[in-house]
């Protein structure tokens, strides 16, 4: 059992570390594209800030997100009390249903939701697992309105960071302006990764501590309400993770996210970092585990749509919100399907 559990816990932080590789144009796709940073020094500054997210956990801040994805989509006691080989089978299913979804969408050059890729493999697994009745429908409400919401925050955002921030420059000139916000956008990329960080690395925290809670610590009351503990150990294997992800970039979305989607300049990049990093974290100390990318890419929609509707290519942004629209619904089939194939292994062993 115990290496059963080791093996999983790395199966949930190599869907993290894909997660790091798969989001990284999030974090510098504006600040490789603006040629504010190199994309080496651009990673190393997005994983760093990617890290450095998991010092909140040291003064008490409280993991919301990571209790959502613990306890907020499935009937976790449900699963546990068919024992413990039934529920690593499903947090099997889950992780690798999310996988293959995130793997896909990147050789495709498409920035979908790793978030809702892993909302979907657990909404897949558990549906063949418990039946319906296994959903928990408010949690999954939430996650589905925020699909379109958190987008069109991030639009909202980041296009009134940048028609106030063009107001506020509108006497300097173009080359004085350019020079500002070379330098302020590694500030917007920073609170951009750390946001990231703080969202993303949380949901395989949960997935953790269910694996953790569901088979070896069984007897620990973790899932009472409101009471989620996250042991400190697994905080710092999922930023490592989550940033070490990052390190390696995924330069097919750099390019949808930095070139295609919208021309920007330092000023646009600024706003849409920021107005993005801020939907981001206020949206986890709600405990909603909203999709990065989808946030980045309605800022910067936002900020193009300024200029213009002309200055946004709609024809690869519809590519993307087709990419969004089949992610929960696509990563769900696969981890249906494993599901049913691990645990008929599982019965044939004995398990």
């Amino acid at each position: 059992m115990i290496l059963i559990v080791v093996a999983l816990i790395a199966v949930a932080l190599a869907f993290d570390f894909i997660n790091g590789f798969h989001d990284a144009a999030n974090s510098i796709a504006t600040v490789v594209s603006t040629r504010v940073l190199s994309p080496l020094t651009a990673v190393v500054w997005a994983a760093f800030f990617n890290f450095v997210s998991a010092a909140p956990v040291l003064w008490g801040v409280e993991l919301k997100v990571a209790a959502t994805m613990g306890k907020g989509i499935v009937e976790f006691p449900a699963l546990q009390a068919r024992g413990p080989h039934f529920v690593l089978a499903f947090i099997f299913a889950a992780l690798v249903g999310a996988i293959v979804w995130n793997l896909l969408t990147w050789w495709w050059g498409l920035p979908s939701s790793s978030s809702h890729a892993l909302a979907g493999g657990m909404i897949g697994a558990c549906l063949v697992a418990l039946g319906p009745s296994g959903l928990i429908r408010d949690g999954i409400l939430k996650i589905v309105l925020f699909i379109v919401l958190s987008p069109l925050i991030g639009m909202v955002l980041g296009s009134t960071m940048m028609v106030i921030t063009a107001w506020i420059v509108r006497r300097q000139t173009p080359a004085r302006v350019d020079h500002w916000f070379r330098r302020l956008q590694l500030v917007s990329a920073a609170i951009f990764s750390y946001s990231h960080g703080t969202n993303d690395a949380q949901k395989v925290m949960g997935i953790i501590t269910i694996i953790l809670y569901g088979t070896v610590w069984s007897h620990r009351a973790a899932m009472t309400p409101g009471h989620f503990p996250v042991p400190f150990w697994v905080v710092l294997l999922c930023q490592a993770a989550i940033a070490l992800g990052t390190m390696f970039g995924g330069w097919r979305i750099v390019r949808t996210m930095g070139h295609n989607l919208t021309k920007l300049q330092p000023i646009g990049g600024f706003c849409a970092e920021t107005g993005g990093g801020v939907t981001i974290l206020a949206l986890a100390h709600a405990g909603i585990p909203v999709s990065t990318t989808h946030t980045i890419t309605g800022a910067i929609v936002g900020v193009g749509a300024t200029k213009g509707t002309r200055a946004v290519r709609w024809g690869v942004a519809g590519r993307i919100i087709w990419a969004w629209i089949f992610t929960i619904p696509a990563a769900a089939v696969v981890s249906a399907i494993l599901f049913v194939l691990t645990r008929g292994l599982m019965v044939m062993a004995g398990g």
